[in-house]
């Protein structure tokens, strides 16, 4: 199929028809509403319905009836649309239902602002909601990485029966890219939906969807099983790249999404004047590629975490690492995005054993 050019929401919610998805609840806030105002038109061409909500908390309860009757379904928001929806996703993972989830970050925290931020990596990969579960978390860079993931997102939320977010921003939201759409076969590797609550029939098991367990060893036994579930995930989901790491480097970027982008610009800026950067991206942000970071980090004099935020992801880089090699941060937000040039400062500012800017004294 030949490439188009479209504005990364407009690709994702191309993307979800492509997996199958004919269902969306959601609500519009920028900067993700061009993914509802785009399934608004495309889904009833597929045969599918597009159902506004009347509030992210409304859309949150309409995922989980129709996820619990076997249909591949979908919602988008920004940053606090998702704490909206924080208490149904824990009842839709608390119940074991695959729903995709995609949270394109605004700058906060409150309303914030509408210019692209990453600060809400602490939300998605520690604590969305209530009860011990977790998201699988992708995080795209560009425009047909989101294309690609979110279908993706979609088979690995049937095979593990467990809601699965992209997390963008509002950068990689609004931008335009040349984007290809793949035919992918339907995964044959995929586990019938014998759960799901389709109606009575003879010989059949009758099927409930529920997340309440008033006995506690019951709900324990279900959270150990939750449990086994992202352990699973941490040993066969990890995605990263890596970027420049040929041989050894003074420095290794580690920034996601959006800003990992930025930085391998950096990164060729610094090749022409001689400084060996590289660069180490986590695709999957839950579970987080702890080894292969600190296995690539064993090449650097040091690391260099850059984020869009006051530093969300760094403790991550901290677990990492355990010490093992210097760390230093830098970050933007409130929808302030860091120029190639920008970084590049202040890489050459840690090479020089000096401290990076700090933007927030001035």
């Amino acid at each position: 199929m030949a490439k188009v050019l479209m504005k990364g929401n407009e690709a994702l919610a191309e993307g979800a028809i492509r997996a199958g998805c004919k269902l969306f609840f959601g609500y519009p806030i920028t900067p993700q509403s061009e993914i509802p105002e785009y399934l608004s038109r495309r889904l009833p061409e597929v045969g599918g319905c597009y159902l506004q909500a009347e509030s992210e908390v409304a859309a949150s309860n309409m995922l989980y009836g129709a996820a619990g009757v076997g249909e591949r379904v979908f919602t988008s928001s920004s940053s606090p649309g998702i704490s909206l929806m924080a208490e149904g996703l824990s009842y839709i993972a608390g119940a074991q239902l695959p729903v995709v989830v995609l949270n394109m970050v605004r700058g906060g925290p409150g309303l914030g602002g509408i210019l692209p931020a990453q600060s809400d990596y602490l939300q998605a990969t520690k604590g969305l909601g209530h009860g011990d579960f977790r998201l699988l978390v992708l995080a795209p860079s560009t425009v047909q990485e989101a294309a690609d993931l979110i279908v993706d997102a979609f088979d690995l939320a049937d095979k593990y029966r467990n809601p699965v977010m992209i997390l963008g921003d509002g950068m990689l939201g609004q931008m335009m890219e040349p984007v290809e759409f793949k035919d992918r076969p339907k995964s044959k590797d995929l586990p019938p939906k014998t759960w799901a609550a389709t109606g009575l029939v003879p010989g059949k098991k009758k099927s409930i969807i529920n997340s309440l367990y008033l006995d506690p060893l019951e709900l324990e036994a279900n959270s150990w099983e939750l449990k086994a579930k992202y352990d699973a995930m941490a040993r066969d989901e990890l995605r990263w790249e890596q970027f420049n790491c040929e041989g050894e480097y003074d420095v290794l970027i580690v920034a996601y999404g959006s800003m990992a982008r930025i930085c391998k610009t950096t990164i060729e800026l610094l090749k022409k004047r001689g400084v060996s950067v590289g660069l180490f991206r986590p695709i999957t942000v839950f579970p987080y590629p702890y080894k292969q970071l600190s296995d690539a980090a064993q090449k650097a004099k040091m690391v260099f975490c850059v984020e869009m935020s006051t530093g969300q992801m760094l403790d991550d880089v901290k677990i990492a690492l355990e010490g093992s090699r210097p760390i230093h941060f830098y970050g933007r937000t409130g929808g302030i995005v860091p120029s190639p040039e920008e970084v590049l400062r202040q890489v050459e500012r840690i090479r020089n054993g000096e401290e990076v800017d700090k933007v927030w004294e001035r």
